[in-house]
């Protein structure tokens, strides 16, 4: 993730109201914010995220408004105000208020009031003097960047004096909400796109995935950085596994697969050093990039040359072409669904070959998967010799090369999926999930982490109810026949999956001020989604015996050495049961005397 703001990135800005709006920072545009303004989107390249910005009113001689960067001081001067605030000691015999917050109305000998509450407050439009002509003028005028209007809407609120001290804070707040022109410039990662998809987007898209669940996903999966990758030669013959691969089922428009690329390290396109300087522009239309930062202002200058998108030329890299730290992504359309992560920096209509998913993320369809040869794009194109190429022309042969690789990266990434040796398995997927797992699970590897996400538990219980201890036994004492006979009560091989468990995490936002801590009570509803999560085993095969030294103890009829009491056992039948042994080796019976002594076959005494 980049600290710095950077040409086409998509970044998120809060608003005052608390709503997000996800912009894309295009050099040379207008970004509009609806109705707190709108500004250059050059002022914001190159600045940090997490900084707070002021709209100023537009200045006669300029085209664009200003910003001011707001710093953390006057963002939190009312909070670093009322902790400033000593309180008076209260007039001896006179109680203000109660230790747990709650204000009372208490009035002195001579009538005054110590201490009011807002119970006979009435909240009424006519309280305010000031008409909504004469709000929209001032909206209109936009001076003091909306701090002129809070303030004259305060002072002609003719119910000022009644209010206490929480409610004219409510109150100032929620005017300054309204009509301040700030906003605070935050970095869309993960997390971020997850809250702003679940609360102001359609949920349903990403079936309803919180940012919690995902994140424990990627926990329980195991996902992490390997390191750097080599890349494969396409077109060799041979077929590299690697390792540190993870095969995905993704039907929430690549949520999936950009929370795992971001615990991979592979999400965010490697970039030069943000320390370093641009190179210099030409001279087009004004520059709102070179700004003048004085006093905090970021302000435009007319005479300065414009941005213009640096074009990066690189040698030609394969995609797909990854061995370690790679995702393998089973889609069931012509195309894979990854439209988020456009918010990203990939496209997969238009990959960017510097971007590290072009050749860590790997797609293949369900039919590529289960039978390769009857899908067109496996098939070997007609190979076509040296010599009649240089007879065709440029864009013949060009066709034909593009034919050629298309061919080599599809039957790369079949044939290394197909081999297996994965190291988990997300699953993202309306589809059953068990019809998932009969493809799937043989292309894992031994003690390879299973991973399933359903907005639903239904389909999850059903699915660990075909991995549970009952079946499994059952499934280990029936015979080869009688497998095939009851192949409908096992659709799957029991055996394959250790610990099964489903789970589900939500977490809860809290207002925390003092005497009045509760759980927020406007949180959404939908679905509570869960996981199934499970262990790849590797069944033995044949008989499983234990086999091992045992020695057995010296004992005294009804007693060991030691003195603990132990079952009468019949020597000779142990020793004909347990066949030739220490005490059988003279082809004689081990008999015990009064003495604790044993005798082999009364020839000598063995004191052992």
């Amino acid at each position: 993730m980049h600290t710095l703001i950077k040409p086409d990135s998509y970044v998120v800005l809060r608003l005052p109201s608390e709503t997000l709006k996800v912009v894309q920072i295009a050099p040379n545009t207008t970004i509009s914010i609806g109705k707190y303004g709108s500004f250059q989107a050059n002022l914001l390249l190159g600045r940090p995220y997490n900084l707070t910005f002021e709209i100023l009113d537009k200045d006669k001689d300029h085209d664009y408004a200003y910003l001011r960067v707001v710093g953390a001081s006057e963002l939190h001067a009312e909070a670093l105000a009322d902790e400033d605030v000593i309180p008076a000691e209260p007039a001896e015999g006179k109680v203000f208020g109660a230790g747990d917050g709650v204000e009372y109305e208490l009035v002195g000998e001579n009538g005054e009031v110590l201490m009011r509450t807002n119970r006979e407050t009435i909240d009424d439009s006519a309280t305010q003097r000031m008409t909504m002509s004469e709000i929209e003028t001032l909206k209109r005028e936009g001076t003091g960047a909306g701090k002129d209007l809070i303030a004259k809407l305060i002072f002609s609120h003719s119910g000022l004096d009644q209010k206490t001290s929480f409610s004219l804070a409510k109150y100032t707040l929620r005017k300054t909400k309204k009509y301040i022109r700030r906003f605070t410039v935050l970095p869309l990662d993960v997390p971020m796109l997850t809250h702003w998809i679940m609360t102001d987007r359609e949920p349903v898209k990403i079936m309803e995935m919180r940012g919690e669940i995902l994140a424990l996903m990627g926990s329980w999966a195991n996902i992490h950085h390997s390191g750097a990758s080599p890349l494969q030669p396409l077109g060799d013959g041979i077929v590299d596994t690697g390792s540190h691969r993870w095969l995905v089922v993704d039907e929430t428009g690549g949520l999936v697969v950009a929370a795992m690329a971001e615990q991979m390290g592979i999400l965010y396109q490697a970039q030069d050093d943000e320390t370093s300087e641009p190179d210099p522009p030409t001279e087009q239309e004004p520059n709102m990039s070179s700004s003048n930062t004085a006093n905090g202002v970021v302000e435009p200058q007319a005479s300065s040359p414009t941005i213009e998108r640096s074009q990066h030329h690189h040698d030609h890299i394969p995609g797909m072409s990854a061995l370690t730290n790679t995702i393998t992504l089973v889609h069931a359309n012509a195309q894979p669904n990854l439209s988020l992560l456009k918010y990203f920096g990939f496209d997969t209509s238009n990959p960017t070959t510097s971007h590290p998913l072009h050749t860590h993320l790997k797609t293949l369809s369900w039919l590529q998967l289960l039978s390769p040869t009857e899908d067109i794009g496996y098939t070997e194109p007609e190979t076509i010799s040296p010599e009649v190429l240089q007879t065709y022309k440029s864009s013949k042969r060009g066709t034909y090369y593009r034919k050629r690789r298309r061919w080599e990266r599809i039957k790369s990434v079949v044939d290394s999926t197909r081999a297996g040796g994965f190291d988990g398995l997300i699953v993202a997927s309306v589809m059953d999930p068990a019809t998932i797992l009969q493809h799937t699970l043989p292309l894992l590897r031994g003690a390879a982490q299973v991973v399933i996400y359903s907005p639903n538990i239904e389909p999850l219980v059903e699915l660990a109810d075909l991995y549970s201890t009952t079946r499994r036994t059952a499934y280990v004492t029936a015979s080869a026949d009688e497998q095939q006979v009851l192949k409908e009560d096992f659709p799957l091989n029991p055996t394959l999956l250790l610990a099964p468990s489903i789970q589900t995490a939500r977490v809860k936002n809290w207002q925390v001020l003092p005497g009045r801590t509760h759980p927020l009570m406007t949180g959404r509803g939908g679905a509570e989604g869960y996981l199934f999560t499970a262990t790849r085993v590797l069944p033995a095969e044949g008989r499983v015996e234990a086999r091992g030294k045992f020695k057995r103890r010296k004992t005294i009829r009804g007693e060991d050495v030691s003195g603990q009491a132990v079952p009468d056992v019949d020597a000779k039948a142990e020793d004909t049961k347990l066949g030739t042994n220490a005490g059988t080796e003279a082809g004689g019976v081990v008999k015990g005397n009064e003495k604790g002594e044993k005798t082999k076959g009364g020839l000598e005494d063995d004191s052992c």
